[in-house]
């Protein structure tokens, strides 16, 4: 892999690459290199000024280096107003500075005798910094010149020349400094090289694993939903609430495995819209309302009407992780979930009066895998990634995170730097409220070609009164469908998107559309292009389809 296309690892921090020359993501390198240019130019004049002054000024190079070291400082302020008016990789700009770099220092230590001898420490300095800010090539450039600045100075400067040791000394540090930093870096390169091919081959096996796992989980979950509607007895339906019950932890395992997945392919960009605070932690309650009960828990929020800046789905996957860690680990005990104003921002606060967390875990808290096991704990479900997902996202859009715990007393999770502001929140269509008659005698397209998930959604969806016709790929014939349900990937590389636009042109309508995968969320929305149609991840909550099917109905009937 050449300097040129170096990558940084996920989550590592760009000035450790610039400082290494890894160049993928180096884009202040040629800044940081004008800045410390500012900073040595003039502290390099001083002295050098300073040691010829001394020494009287008595011959033309006297003057020439005074000259030339003086000129260099606008010259190194009008390098630094370029690159920041103009960023990015010019090679000519970065040669123009390193030839004005070794030509003001080749001066001087031509000029100034054995008093110059120091000057030598920053060419050195000069010559490794451009290596390990610019990559191999670079340095090989600048150890060229500064090997011929050590030459010209030599010819020039008598007191060198009467002491060649000296001389050979500087040039074999020349040679092997530079040597040894570039085969350190290319070491290191190819250790970087190996972990982000480890690192991508992790997050492909999670994303994979995760939606493949989903399909029966999916379609489990639907036999569940008609079973419960089956007419069972009082010992049948609690059976099938235990099952329900933990098909959701399972389900919850997988969103963290794609949520971790998706993050590292590093794909996820924030859409930023005014957003009602309330609203999200709202939804947020309701969607963990039943596993609070279940784990005999007391789900509060605050109501809260400020409005802020945000990606409101994001920051939902920010609460849903925080929510789900506060109920497994401090069950029987009350969350209060509310939002304030903070030094001009707006900051979400989850607090909870579990067991708490002994302070020596509270900086691992956040680390990928990372659980607090004690001797003799209950087993958690989970495998340690809500936390970790939680700081990723926030760090997307620029929010901080603060956890504080106090043991025996609770826990509380700050979500801060919310941004406020007083733009209009596009209007939420409710729902209808006579959702049986909505749906009842709809005439629904199934798209699927996972048999046991298309015979379980066909079963749910009569069960609701709709007529359904079912395909596992994109039919031929048209019909009077008003509602159209398809599954993501739908196989002979054809995909949901394409469904719906080879029915809607088959109909010559813009029908109605739901689409369900278990792929990433935003993913799926990039290639559908379509913000009309709903998104719903599997395993889809029986009741969450029939609530987005609902207003479909509405739709298609008005």
């Amino acid at each position: 892999m050449s300097n040129a296309e170096a990558a940084v690892l996920p989550g590592q921090r760009p000035w450790i690459a610039e400082r290494l020359g890894i160049t993928g993501r180096r884009v202040d390198a040629e800044r940081g290199q004008a800045i410390v240019r500012l900073i040595i130019v003039p502290l390099f004049g001083v002295y050098i000024v300073s040691v010829l002054a001394f020494d009287g000024l008595n011959t033309l190079g006297d003057w020439l280096a005074v000259s030339a070291v003086l000129a260099y400082i606008p010259i190194s302020f009008l390098l630094f107003w370029h690159i920041v008016r103009r960023p990015g990789h010019f090679v000519w700009r970065r040669m123009f500075a390193m030839c004005g770099d070794y030509g003001a220092m080749t001066l001087a230590m031509a000029a100034g005798g054995m008093g110059m001898l120091p000057i030598y420490a920053t060419l050195l300095w000069v010559t490794v910094g451009n290596g390990m800010r610019f990559g191999s090539r670079y340095l090989l450039a600048a150890t060229g010149m500064a090997l011929a600045a050590i030459a010209i100075s030599t010819m020039f400067n008598a007191q060198w020349r009467a002491e060649p040791y000296v001389v050979i000394t500087l040039v074999l540090t020349t040679l092997i400094v530079p040597g040894y930093i570039d085969s350190l870096q290319r070491a290191l390169r190819g250790a970087l090289d190996e972990a982000r091919e480890a690192s991508l081959a992790k997050s492909n096996f999670l994303a994979q694993a995760s939606h493949d796992l989903r399909q029966p989980i999916h379609a489990i979950s639907l036999f569940t939903a008609c079973l419960r509607d089956a007419g069972l007895g009082r010992e049948e339906r609690q059976m099938v609430e235990n099952i329900d019950r933990s098909l959701q932890s399972v389900a919850g395992l997988f969103r963290s495995l794609l949520d971790i997945a998706t993050l590292d392919s590093g794909k996820v960009e924030p859409k930023l819209a005014p957003v009602r605070v309330g609203n999200v932690i709202g939804d947020v309650v309701h969607q963990y309302s039943e596993m609070a009960q279940w784990a005999d828990v007391e789900l509060r929020a605050v109501p809260c009407n400020l409005v802020v800046r945000t990606d409101p789905a994001l920051l939902s996957t920010m609460l849903q992780n925080i929510v789900s860690n506060a109920l497994k680990y401090a069950p029987d005990a009350p969350i209060l979930i509310g939002c304030r104003r903070r030094k001009g921002t707006v900051s979400i606060e989850i607090h909870d009066r579990g067991p708490g967390i002994a302070e020596e875990h509270l900086d691992q808290l956040f680390d990928e895998f990372y659980q607090v096991r004690e001797r003799g704990d209950r087993d958690i479900e989970g495998v340690g990634l809500g936390l970790s997902i939680v700081r990723r996202v926030g760090g997307l859009m620029g929010l901080d995170v603060e956890l504080r715990s106090v043991p025996g007393s609770g826990t509380s999770v700050v979500i801060s730097g919310l941004e406020p502001c007083r733009e209009a929140v596009r209007p939420i269509v409710p729902a209808a409220t006579s959702a049986p008659s909505a749906i009842a005698g709809l005439h629904v397209l199934l798209v699927e070609d996972d048999e046991d998930v298309l015979l379980a959604t066909a079963l749910l969806l009569r069960k609701w009164g709709c007529q359904v016709q079912v395909e596992t790929g994109i039919p031929k014939i048209a019909s009077e469908w008003d509602v159209m349900i398809t599954d993501y990937d739908l196989g002979g590389r054809k995909t949901g998107a394409d469904c719906i636009m080879a029915v809607r042109e088959l109909v010559g309508r813009q029908i109605p559309a739901i689409i369900v995968t278990g792929h990433d969320e935003t993913r799926v929305q990039r290639d559908l292009g379509d913000d009309s149609v709903p998104i719903l991840a599997k395993p889809v909550r029986p009741a969450e389809l029939r609530s987005v099917l609902t207003t479909k109905a509405v739709a298609a009937h008005q």
